[in-house]
């Protein structure tokens, strides 16, 4: 039996997420998080959403859609951002704790990105975000490259297949 993924779209309906220049997080994780479910399914992975439209869900509901799944993997798509404008660039995926398969995961998804053109800067561990610690399955938060970057953006944009495929492989490479 095909492993089953829960994808989470970060953020949506009222809350944008961080924005810059009129690009709104929750959009950019929206289209993200469809096309990657897409590419998982013609991998052969069962793939449930927290969400497929623009609609808020607390980050509790969210957890708690994933665990009625009985899902084997949850991995919430986000976009980072910083303080200052192109002050940082890069991809990081965070964890609840090191070891196991969601570092597994992550590390692989992170190199597959590299692979694409984004800076890895790592994995940390964010014990304190919900879809992290509410969720009974190993979960990942990929912070996909920052949302106010100019390199980040344009490597969003113009390897946007790249980028969802490499997040696939990376789940791939893991199972």
């Amino acid at each position: 039996m095909a492993a089953k993924i829960v994808l989470d779209a970060g953020h949506g309906g009222w809350d944008n997420g961080a924005s810059y220049n009129n690009r709104k997080e929750k959009d950019d994780n929206l289209r993200l998080t469809l096309e990657l479910g897409r590419i998982l399914e013609d991998m052969g992975f069962q793939v449930e959403y927290t969400r497929t439209e623009d609609v808020y869900q607390a980050p509790f509901k969210k957890a708690t859609i994933g665990n009625e799944k009985d899902a084997d993997l949850f991995v919430s798509i986000h976009r980072n951002s910083s303080a200052i404008p192109n002050q940082y660039q890069g991809v990081e995926t965070l964890i609840y704790s090191e070891g196991g398969f969601a570092e597994e995961v992550a590390n692989n998804i992170n190199q597959r990105l590299e692979e694409v053109g984004y800076l890895n800067l790592g994995i940390e561990e964010r014990p304190n975000l919900i879809v992290l610690n509410s969720t009974q399955m190993p979960a990942v938060l990929v912070e996909v490259g920052f949302i106010n970057s100019e390199v980040d953006n344009e490597l969003y944009e113009q390897r946007f297949m790249e980028t969802a495929y490499g997040i696939a492989e990376g789940i791939e490479d893991s199972f």
